[in-house]
């Protein structure tokens, strides 16, 4: 098996971070555990912040250290002089230490607006080991942020690595918050969302607006260009990724409060330019009995027993009349035609809305192994009554036993085709790709599984005639036969010594 050289569990400095936060654990599951050490990366970051305009401040002389509109000037956290790391630090192996982390969230809280509620105070509880608790303060305390960059950046980057580790550890239940780095990165580069309005209407943990500001970055735009609007119906996961989008430094409307997007949604008139999203796969009982005559229905009402065509068709409402939506679906999206499904994806398809679906390959996620693909839709298609399908089922490498990536080269191929697809330069490319016409997908019955259409890839002719083939294959096959009949020989001996003939 080829392991991928260098993938996201290989990071050094954030692997030692986890290895150490790991140790809290003792008898929390991981579902515990995960707000405490997420929850200390974002007072260490916020705590760094503003101690680094603090020391500014007191520099300058002119005595506005403790004025918070300083602070808040440069988008910084206000942070009271109790809610300060180095106050935390002094009393890490005190037998209070988790009542004053708690202190120090509310103080926080209270002099920040923007991140009321959203802290974890959990940290007094009894069943938290202070004396762990205690090492992992002296491990963040520790941590000499200059030798490894900008403490944003690397903060951040911790952040979003314990995130994918707590998804690997939770397994099936991490699909509520987690997206693997590499589909949403793959979303991001087709979609390129450099100006407008981003939104993902099951946000998780704030994964797709995270790389959306890295696309930005790479590509020396200006991340205040793009405004972020976001939902997700889980109270831990939202509070995740108000904390995952405040230490990025991403403004972001993800709501009043958690919600269900379906019966609450939280940007009713929102007309987005780019909508990501990975939504619950293949949802059941998410209350379609009492949502029948709903406006976003305008492509067919979505059966109760799977809510992929309700997400759908939420995203194609909220879709401004330039907008892009990228989202991952899984496989059975493609084909079903059970309670009506078929039809929907019929009128989809029959309004011109879907530029390109891309085949993913297996073992991507670490919480399910459903095979899944991306579909991409857009409102103002360059290549009219056509689709793009691109079969991607063999890329990728194995960076565990169980886990899949797709590398930089793979994203970017994927990416490069639709920009070819787009310019009209695209040459089909046997088990690969293929540009095909609504007519010939309509001669399918509009199922969208790109192995229909892509074929399959031609094998290079390794110059050996067939007949002198044929000769080698048949003269080893012989062999094999005889070897075979030696064998079966040898074992009625061998029985027959023991008293026992084969009938």
């Amino acid at each position: 098996m080829i392991m991928a050289k260098q993938n996201t569990a290989d990071i050094g400095f954030e692997k030692e971070i986890w290895k150490a936060a790991d140790l809290l654990r003792g008898n929390l599951d991981a579902s515990e555990y995960k707000s405490v050490v997420l929850g200390l990366i974002f007072l260490k970051y916020i705590s760094d912040k503003f101690e680094t305009k603090y020391q500014e401040l007191v520099n300058n002389g002119e005595g506005f250290e403790e004025d918070r509109d300083e602070y808040m000037a440069d988008n910084i956290f206000f942070v009271p002089q109790e809610a300060r790391w180095s106050v935390v630090a002094k009393a890490a192996h005190t037998p209070e230490i988790g009542t004053i982390i708690d202190n120090a969230m509310r103080l926080i809280e209270k002099e920040n607006l923007r991140l009321k509620g959203i802290l974890p105070k959990n940290f007094a509880r009894p069943e938290l080991d202070k004396r762990r608790l205690g090492d992992v303060v002296d491990l963040f305390t520790n941590i000499q942020m200059k030798e490894h960059g900008d403490s944003k950046d690397i903060l951040g980057r911790t952040y979003e690595y314990c995130l994918s580790k707590f998804a690997e550890a939770e397994g099936k239940l991490a699909g509520e918050f987690y997206t693997p780095a590499c589909i949403v990165q793959t979303l991001v580069e087709v979609l390129k969302p450099y100006h407008g309005r981003v939104y993902d209407p099951a946000c998780g943990s704030g994964g797709m607006f995270v790389q959306s500001a890295k696309f930005i970055e790479r590509h020396q735009g200006n991340i205040k260009d793009i405004s972020v609007y976001g939902q997700d119906s889980n109270p831990t996961t939202w509070k995740m990724a108000q904390m995952n989008l405040a230490i990025r430094g991403i403004e972001a409307d993800l709501g009043k409060f958690n919600a269900d997007t379906f019966f609450d949604d939280q940007h009713p008139t929102l007309k987005a330019d780019f909508i990501m999203a990975n939504p619950p796969f293949n949802l059941s009982d998410w209350g379609a009995d009492k949502l029948q005559d709903d406006v976003r229905w305008k492509f067919g009402i979505p059966p109760s027993g799977n809510a992929n065509f309700a997400w759908l068709q939420h995203m194609i409402h909220h879709l401004s009349p330039k907008g892009k939506i990228g989202m991952v679906l899984a496989n059975g999206a493609l084909s079903s035609q059970t309670g009506g499904e078929g039809t929907i994806r019929e009128n989809i398809i029959k309004a011109d809305l879907i530029e390109g679906i891309v085949a993913l390959p297996s073992q991507l996620f670490y919480t399910t192994g459903i095979p899944v693909s991306l579909w991409f839709l857009n409102r103002e298609k360059k290549q009219k009554d056509k689709i793009l399908f691109v079969a991607a089922r063999n890329m990728g490498t194995m960076v565990t036993r169980k886990l899949r990536e797709l590398q930089e080269a793979d994203i970017k191929k994927i990416a490069d085709t639709f920009d070819k697809y787009n310019d009209g330069t695209l040459e089909n490319e046997k088990g690969f790709c293929a540009v095909v016409a609504l007519g010939d997908v309509a001669k399918q019955d509009y199922i969208l599984t790109p192995g229909r259409y892509v074929g399959i890839a031609e094998q290079e002719d390794d110059g050996i005639p067939f007949q002198e083939k044929m000769d080698k294959l048949t003269t080893e096959l012989s062999d094999l036969f005889a070897q075979s009949h030696d064998l079966e020989d040898e074992i009625r001996k061998q029985l027959a010594s023991i008293g026992f003939t084969i009938k």
